[in-house]
């Protein structure tokens, strides 16, 4: 599979994210604005705490982990910087589907809503997500950041996310990629950009960030740009967990008042930097995902100065 692909991308560069600075953070924690995570099963609770750790990190001022009942409890001890709601769920574990009717008010109030860390039934997924999407929206200016089962399900509910169309970020790995196309990636930035487009939505995988042709330039801070490719990153970052720290990341920045694109581009750059500095210092691969959103502050603040 080629890396290179006929569309142009912009390489994202520390003076580009300089160029393009993240929101003021403002004195309180509601001026950071609030994240809401959906996901963490019984046996998979420790991607909502990834997830949830790495918002706060990417300097989000509120977080909500909506995790499996039976995994609510020690979620909530883990990380008290959070809210806690335990969801309905089935025997086995898996946040059951109608988990959405204990979620209105969080979802009201949340600035960024992450679905899918920790899910593990792709069935129950299926039928959250779609309830999650029919249900009435009270707000048009928060986004929906989707992160592993709630892609792998995502091409059969394409009629349910059209409302949402321009308030999407996808965060696939390459299976994941090939799920959302349908067929199997052959042109990583052709085919990022091809998923961008026909879901209407930022995308962001394997260092490559499309968002849609037709989206409003203003909202690149870069012109008409609608691709970039990161240029930086250790091989360490295909570890377990990685991928929960990335989309979280990303949530948290959207969750401050970045657009989309530039939640994506800040995220996948502090996300590949991070894994940079642990690789340098315990090797590569060897550090854990965990490690990588303790990186993110002091990058940050090197990049928005």
């Amino acid at each position: 599979m080629s890396v290179r692909g006929d569309l142009p991308a912009t390489p994202v560069t520390p003076a580009l994210l300089r160029s393009w600075p993240l929101p003021a953070t403002g004195s309180g924690k509601h001026e950071r604005g609030s994240v809401l995570v959906i996901g963490g099963s019984r046996k998979t609770p420790g991607a909502a705490l990834l997830a949830g750790t790495s918002a706060l990190r990417a300097g989000a001022g509120r977080l909500t982990l909506a995790v499996a009942e039976s995994a609510a409890v020690a979620l909530a001890v883990a990380m008290p910087e959070a809210g806690v709601i335990g969801l309905p769920e089935t025997s086995s574990g898996s946040v059951r589907s109608t988990a959405h009717e204990a979620l209105k008010p969080e979802l009201d109030a949340a600035d960024a809503v992450l679905i899918g860390p920790g899910l593990d039934d792709p069935e129950e997924t299926a039928r959250l997500l779609r309830n999650l999407l029919g249900m009435e929206q009270t707000r048009e200016d928060h986004t929906l950041v989707l992160d592993a089962y709630a892609l792998g399900i995502l091409k059969r509910l394409l009629p349910d996310i059209r409302p949402w169309a321009g308030r999407l970020i996808l965060t696939p790995n390459l299976t994941e990629l090939g799920l959302l196309l349908g067929r199997d990636p052959e042109d990583i930035r052709n085919d990022v950009s091809e998923v961008s487009d026909k879901y209407q939505a930022v995308v962001s995988c394997q260092g490559i960030i499309a968002q849609p042709r037709n989206a409003d330039p203003r909202e690149t801070g870069n012109g008409a740009t609608t691709c970039w490719e990161i240029t930086t990153g250790s091989g360490g970052l295909g570890t377990s967990g990685s991928g929960d720290v990335l989309a979280g990341t990303i949530a948290g920045l959207r969750a401050r008042g970045t657009t989309d694109a530039q939640a994506a581009c800040w995220g996948s750059y502090l996300h590949a930097a991070a894994g940079d500095r642990l690789a340098s210092r315990k090797g590569s691969p060897g550090y854990l995902a965990r490690e990588l959103a303790d990186e993110l502050p002091p990058l940050m603040m090197e990049l928005n100065t």
